[in-house]
């Protein structure tokens, strides 16, 4: 019962007794010539022991999703984690590979992303500040290319881009409005031409997408060329590789490329590597870590971000059809508290017993049962379970499950650890064992952008049908004329609804989706479309978690959690 425990997560964390990273690493049959080391505690995974793994045979890969995410909390990266330590438990050889966290919303409203309670990764202060660089490496291959751009056309723009239409960004990973729209080039002409720009965060840039789909480092390096930075005035893309710029961004990267390896509290590895946002971008951990965890175990439990409608379909129409990588078997999590506040009950009023806003709320469950289904993929319900839960409430919600021929499980790995999880692993093992089902994307890349834009959003948010403003009907035209239409889809909306209106909660249904912007990620291999009034630089809130974060003089960080 998470909400009881006196300690914090961090206090949990910095309790914990650690093995030596190589120690971790053995398990995982990794010697330690293969790790380059960042202490005592993480390492970096070299790409011959990357490949040395591609021999072995695979494992079962379990996808950990969710309901659509609420103020009340669901645990997903926490139940991936204890499910994790779970495995272990009874027996299989597991691994995790997850996300890195993201410092905006660290030092903004979300939080980090080690888990919580007594299912985490650690050192968590370490994964949740600046780990071991990535973030910092794919900023600053971002904003070389960016200065590239600005340089060649002030040295005379041989490549005749157009000023206005440079769709690169310059990135940041923090929470900072203040750059979303900016003016570069100002004041005396050495100072470069004038012209509006603006920032990303750093976890939606293509540059982090690209890490996180490339399979090694010569592939990165080939999509790095592929980045399409913009437009010449005659209307056709300029590449990354006209400028010269992809050697020296795969340079900066080197490193990054690599998998990184920590351990929970319990001592599983786990591979954290990549950390694209799933609103913005396509969600999902790296293609290597993924893949490492699914070549060194039995099983490999990996997780998408926020809800099922978001990162489960991109790690479904995406991540899996570029890499070959099938899913066994899906866990989607949801708790009491976040299907009756789906049914309309405020946050304040969510330790109350109300079967009626449950029943209301749980449509939003079955609708992400649903979705995963149609993929082809046994799914398993993972409820966290709360103090506040009644018995009556909880047997609505595997009632529910039982509809959908689906198997739920009462989790408590936030209070327990692996131990809280072991009714959940069981369930899984037993749904990875008894799958007859073959996996199948949502749509086939061939068909038109708005053939595919459609069939994500009457699909799977069950949505009536999309409209297109003027920009985004102009950008469909011309990538169809350059040939460049043939991709996935990455869809950019709110992750609160299945809709792209963070007020309808639930199961909404007739709604349109209305696509503001369509972009090409091209070294990524996928079109985003932009719905609603997403954000690709966030803001921080009106009280930071900054504010509560401190250091002593003897170097023990509190407030992170």
């Amino acid at each position: 019962m998470g909400e009881k425990f006196m300690l914090s997560d961090i206090e949990i964390a910095q309790q914990a007794e650690m093995l030596h990273i190589k120690d971790i690493a053995a398990m995982a049959g990794i010697p330690e010539e293969d790790l380059e080391m960042y202490g005592k505690y993480k390492a970096k995974i070299t790409a011959e022991a990357v490949r040395a793994a591609e021999k072995n045979e695979d494992g079962k890969l379990v996808l950990v999703t969710a309901i659509n995410p609420t103020p009340a909390g669901e645990g997903k990266t926490t139940v991936t984690i204890g499910l994790g330590d779970a495995m272990r438990r009874i027996g299989k050889k597991t691994f995790i590979a997850l996300r890195e966290p993201s410092l905006g919303p660290v030092m903004g409203v979300k939080g980090g992303a080690a888990g919580g309670g007594y299912a985490q990764v650690v050192p968590m202060e370490d994964i949740n500040l600046h780990f071991t660089g990535d973030m910092h490496a794919i900023t600053a291959a971002n904003n070389l290319l960016a200065a590239i751009i600005d340089n060649h056309i002030h040295q005379g723009n041989a490549l005749d881009i157009d000023v206005n239409n440079i769709v690169w960004k310059r990135v940041l990973d923090m929470n900072d409005r203040a750059l979303r729209s900016v003016v570069v080039g100002l004041g005396p002409k050495m100072n470069g031409i004038p012209r509006e720009d603006g920032f990303m965060i750093t976890v939606a840039s293509e540059v982090m997408a690209i890490l996180c789909l490339a399979n090694d480092l010569a592939d990165l390096k080939k999509r790095l060329g592929e980045i399409i930075i913009g437009y010449s005035r005659s209307g056709q893309p300029v590449y990354a590789k006209e400028l010269n710029a992809h050697g020296a961004m795969a340079a900066l990267l080197k490193d990054a490329i690599k998998p990184n390896i920590v351990q929970t509290l319990e001592h599983t590895p786990a591979f954290i590597h990549g950390g694209p946002f799933a609103n913005i971008a396509h969600g999902c951990n790296s293609v290597q870590a993924t893949k490492l965890a699914v070549k060194l175990g039995d099983y490999a439990i990996t997780e998408a971000g926020f809800g099922a409608d978001l990162g489960a379909e991109k790690f479904m129409d995406i991540k899996c059809r570029m890499s070959g990588l099938r899913p066994s078997a899906v866990v989607i999590v949801a708790t009491v508290r976040a299907l009756k506040y789906n049914g309309g009950i405020p946050k304040a009023e969510l330790q109350e017993e109300n079967i009626d806003a449950l029943l209301k709320g749980i449509t939003n469950l079955e609708k992400h049962i649903e979705n995963m289904q149609s993929f082809g993929v046994p799914v398993v319900v993972a409820v966290n379970r709360f103090s506040s839960d009644t018995d009556a409430e909880l047997n609505t919600v595997i009632e529910t499950c039982g509809k959908y021929g689906v198997k739920c499980a009462l989790c408590e790995v936030f209070a327990k650890g692996g131990e809280g999880g072991e009714e959940l692993a069981r369930l899984v093992v037993d749904a990875v064992e008894n799958n007859t089902a073959e996996y199948h994307p949502v749509y086939d890349t061939e068909m038109s952008i708005k053939d595919k834009i459609n069939a994500i959003v009457t699909k799977i948010y069950g949505g009536a049908g999309v409209s297109y403003s003027a920009k985004a009907n102009k950008a469909i035209k011309q990538l169809e004329e350059l040939g460049l239409d043939k991709k996935p889809i990455c869809m950019a909306k709110t992750q609160y609804s299945l809709s792209d209106n963070a007020k309808l909660l639930g199961r909404p249904e007739g709604f349109t989706v209305e696509i503001g912007t369509v972009r090409i990620s091209n070294g990524a291999g996928f079109i985003v479309a932009e719905s609603g009034s997403i954000m690709t630089m966030p803001g921080l809130p009106k009280l930071p978690a900054a504010e509560k974060i401190d250091i002593d003089e003897t170097g023990v960080i509190s407030g992170l959690f």
